[in-house]
């Protein structure tokens, strides 16, 4: 071959190079302990999926397996995605074990598990302070209690849910330390006709406020057929409980997700720990009702904007736990370290803090 002719070949061959490079898709892939297509913790990151679909286009192709069970049984689940994307997110704490596993046979490949502890080369964690929304939440729930009882339905007793549990009785409290905030376990995250059950249970007993920390809409359509207020989480939930709903604890996923994807196709992908908090608009408390008095929306805002700019921490001391043991001194204030790790209820909880 002529000198001419070797380096036109050349040239088409870097050209067609070029082009495979240029066209190549990031291929994501979500792992979804319920359903998609619900309302709830597992709906929320899901739309954080369909965010990427409309800001990358056709240079990304994402996937998703829903319904899959955590522990030992998701590793064939995220096994078999591994081999096929690039990226994959496990979106659940009961997820941290397997997906570690696996990120450690596919070197290539990057993880990114929602809510978990463990760090690889390739494997990143990421949670958002949904505990700052929550303690906001809290105060709504404390001023518009007229029996001081408020009732809280919760999945499995994992930091996370416990900081959520703790994060909301200190609002409560901080508006009325009379009330109370009684909490029952489904142990199971997609558990409608439970969650359901626990519900009615409450408002039996006396709770005219629910909230919970489970992946369906269930509570707050109770709270809609029964009169009694809810705070929804996870998801917006005025559709099922148009008149009941104080407001709203949301996720915004997206822009984490997107930055994630971006980092992937400019290498610059790095594995660490993420907190995304209300100043970031990833924790969010939205829909705020207007059956709530104007004075303590005022107050709520008050301190949203000092969670918003670092001048307000949910847990700082003093704080107490249950058993009336000083926990956090005045003037100090919790880690992310101890935040990982909470195992015990603050005081005004009243209920089994079970194993998980």
């Amino acid at each position: 071959m002529n000198p001419k002719a070797l380096f036109r070949s050349v040239a088409v061959a870097a050209l067609c190079l070029f082009t495979v490079m240029a066209e190549a898709q990031i291929r994501a892939a979500f792992v979804y302990v319920g359903p998609a297509g619900e309302m709830g913790w597992s709906g929320s990151h899901d739309m954080g999926r369909q965010y990427l679909e409309e800001k990358f286009g056709s240079d990304i192709k994402t996937e998703y397996a829903e319904f899959v069970p955590e522990g030992r049984a998701a590793t064939e689940v995220i096994r078999k995605l591994a081999q096929e994307n690039d990226i994959v997110f496990t979106t659940s704490w009961g997820y941290m074990i397997p997906t570690l596993r696996v990120a450690k046979e596919f070197p290539q490949v990057k993880f990114g598990n929602a809510s978990g502890m463990r760090l690889r080369e390739n494997l990143s964690n990421f949670a958002d302070r949904a505990y700052e929304p929550r303690y906001l939440s809290g105060m709504l729930a404390g001023a518009m209690t007229k029996t001081n009882q408020i009732g809280f339905v919760a999945a499995h007793p994992i930091p996370e849910v416990i900081r959520g549990i703790n994060a909301f009785t200190l609002g409560v409290k901080r508006v009325n330390p009379q009330a109370q905030v009684v909490v029952h376990w489904t142990r199971q995250w997609f558990a409608p006709q439970k969650s359901a059950a626990l519900a009615q249970q409450m408002i039996r007993e006396g709770a005219d406020v629910l909230t919970h920390h489970t992946d369906s809409p269930a509570v707050a359509e109770v709270a809609e057929k029964q009169g009694v207020y809810v705070i929804s989480f996870h998801s917006d939930m005025i559709s099922v409980a148009p008149t009941r709903q104080l407001a709203s604890v949301g996720h915004n996923w997206g822009p984490y997700y997107a930055d994630s994807i971006q980092a992937l196709k400019d290498g610059r992908w790095k594995s660490g720990q993420r907190w995304l908090g209300m100043d970031e608009q990833v924790a969010q408390l939205n829909r705020i009702s207007d059956q709530v008095p104007a004075d303590i929306r005022a107050q709520v805002s008050d301190v949203m904007q000092q969670i918003k700019q670092g001048e307000f921490a949910v847990f700082s001391g003093p704080v107490y736990n249950s058993r009336g043991t000083r926990l956090i001194r005045e003037g100090e204030t919790l880690s992310d370290e101890d935040l990982d790790r909470m195992n015990w209820y603050v005081d005004g909880v009243v209920g089994d803090l079970v194993s998980y």
